[in-house]
């Protein structure tokens, strides 16, 4: 009975965090219709959550020196740079064609392990790459020279690359004894995002009376600072504590699979929040792209050997938009 609750919390955890990763996006588009720069958005929602996570950082803030690479690395690619390209991209696409796009992640990660790394992987996982590029030819119907932004497109490609060095970085020292804590790893990569983009999105800038009006969610008006909230405590606080929650309680692929939500709870806000529908083609190949995801992410590979960096990988959540 102990077992059995404990994987319901699990799975109601990963659950609440694929919905709360999968909403970033809707909230997001009506800012970025107002007015404000997607990378200004992106600095107020980095900033917020590191914010709010900054007692953590404290209290581990020997991190950055003991392990600079994973934290330079986390902050600029797994937090800064797929959250920035896949805000930058909703932009130009719709959200749902920009979270499948960027679900092609696990897919890429296999083009890594095979041709980079020179490891062998299983018949099953080069299946599930073929499936997803498959269905990405529809997603974006590439018979009529794509339906979509071109240069959206590419930066949703962009966030699905940082994601592979998402998964990169959390493949590495899950052996070690001294394998910091997730959260603690995560908070650190907030504050180093939320320098980073200080520097590049400029929020002195910004027009912060934006904030103090309605932004349209579809044919209804909502405050533009209560979208800011969802984004930095639901979208990035809450997504990510629940997500390390539940995989403490999941296998790491149960978790993972369960994280493959977060494209469904995406396309389907956005259908019917924002009123972006998807032809028939891109519901049928975002169904392929899931499916090639969840069969590239599932299939057994040949352990590497054990490396020195340690971000266990059983206690983070795959996903990062």
């Amino acid at each position: 009975m102990h077992v059995s609750g404990a994987r319901s919390r699990g799975l109601g955890l990963a659950l609440l965090s694929a919905f709360a990763f999968g909403g970033s996006g809707v909230a997001a588009r009506p800012l970025i219709d107002l007015g404000i720069d997607p990378l200004q958005v992106v600095w107020m929602r980095v900033a917020g959550a590191a914010l709010i996570l900054l007692p953590v950082a404290l209290r581990s803030r020997a991190l950055p020196r003991q392990r600079p690479g994973l934290v330079a690395g986390f902050g600029l690619l797994a937090i800064t740079g797929c959250q920035a390209l896949y805000f930058v991209a909703i932009a130009r696409i719709p959200v749902g064609i920009a979270i499948l796009v960027e679900f092609l992640g696990p897919a890429l990660l296999l083009g890594w392990i095979r041709f980079v790394q020179r490891r062998p992987v299983t018949r099953a996982a080069a299946s599930g790459v073929v499936l997803a590029l498959a269905g990405m030819t529809c997603v974006v119907e590439v018979w009529s020279g794509l339906a979509f932004d071109a240069l959206g497109l590419l930066y949703a490609f962009g966030a699905a690359c940082c994601q592979v060095a998402y998964f990169v970085l959390a493949d590495h020292g899950t052996d070690a004894d001294d394998a910091p804590e997730p959260i603690t790893v995560i908070a650190h990569g907030l504050a180093v995002g939320a320098v980073v983009l200080t520097a590049v999105a400029h929020p002195w800038t910004m027009d912060w009376s934006g904030l103090a009006h309605q932004a349209a969610l579809g044919d209804r008006d909502v405050p533009a600072v209560l979208l800011i909230g969802w984004i930095v405590l639901v979208s990035t606080v809450v997504a990510y504590l629940t997500g390390v929650l539940a995989v403490r309680s999941l296998s790491p692929q149960v978790a993972g699979v369960v994280a493959g939500l977060e494209a469904v709870v995406a396309t389907v806000l956005a259908w019917v929040l924002l009123a972006e529908h998807l032809g028939a083609a891109q519901v049928v190949g975002g169904a392929l792209v899931l499916a090639g995801a969840l069969v590239a992410q599932t299939a057994s590979t040949p352990s590497p050997p054990a490396s020195p960096d340690p971000l266990p990988t059983s206690d983070l959540t795959p996903s990062a938009s």
